[in-house]
């Protein structure tokens, strides 16, 4: 029979591997609290010089000036975005892409995606493509991330649908919006919605911090 002397060495083993799990558990635990770290320092550099468009120089005022009507004002900036958003982008110009056609511009880190995609950031507001044509949609989604980002809102979904109900049972406009999406600066980043937000027929967009 093995002798005290035995059990105890087992002992002094077996605390041994106990004591260095403990550290390598503890030592992982510091490593990924120290990276969730330098992601949101990333993040908070990223956005932190983020500057408004300089306005275009206004024309001298006529003797008799017209009050200005800022809803037209607002459709004509829309309108000039809308016209400046092509069909012609590649999936190659994607910054950072996945299965799931998300997407992140250069400079924000992984941690601000997964959060995106896990549903984390409150929708603030949306708008549904349905039964419109292209063209409609890349003005209504102009109009729409404007209006969003001079309200100051982050988080927002665009419905785009599954297509179901098309010639090919493909969603003509699902490619198209995140062609949009890529091309607009106020874009940080965008990922499929969840099954309970949509699923495979909308788009999750998280937009620049509004300059205070």
């Amino acid at each position: 029979m093995p002798s005290s002397f035995e059990h105890l060495a087992v002992l002094r083993k077996e605390l041994e591997q106990r004591r260095r799990a403990e550290e390598e558990r503890v030592r992982r635990a510091r490593a990924e609290e120290e990276k969730s770290r330098r992601e949101a320092a990333l993040f908070r550099d990223a956005t932190r010089d983020v500057l408004p468009l300089a306005a275009p120089p206004r024309a001298a005022a006529p003797a008799q000036p017209v009050p200005p009507i800022p809803h037209m004002h607002r459709r004509d900036e829309a309108d000039a975005l809308a016209s400046s958003l092509s069909d012609g982008i590649s999936a190659e110009t994607l910054i950072d892409t996945d299965e799931a056609l998300s997407y992140a511009r250069e400079g924000i880190g992984p941690d601000v995606l997964r959060k995106l995609r896990r549903g984390q950031w409150v929708i603030q507001g949306e708008i549904d493509l349905h039964g419109m044509t292209r063209d409609q949609a890349r003005e209504e989604v102009a109009r729409f991330l404007q209006s969003a980002t001079k309200e100051g809102k982050r988080c927002v979904r665009i419905v785009h649908g599954k297509g179901l109900g098309s010639k090919n049972r493909t969603s003509v406009l699902k490619a198209k919006v995140r062609h949009w999406l890529m091309q607009t600066e106020a874009v940080l980043a965008f990922t499929q919605a969840r099954g309970a937000d949509g699923g495979a027929g909308a788009v999750i967009v998280l937009l620049r911090p509004t300059p205070p």
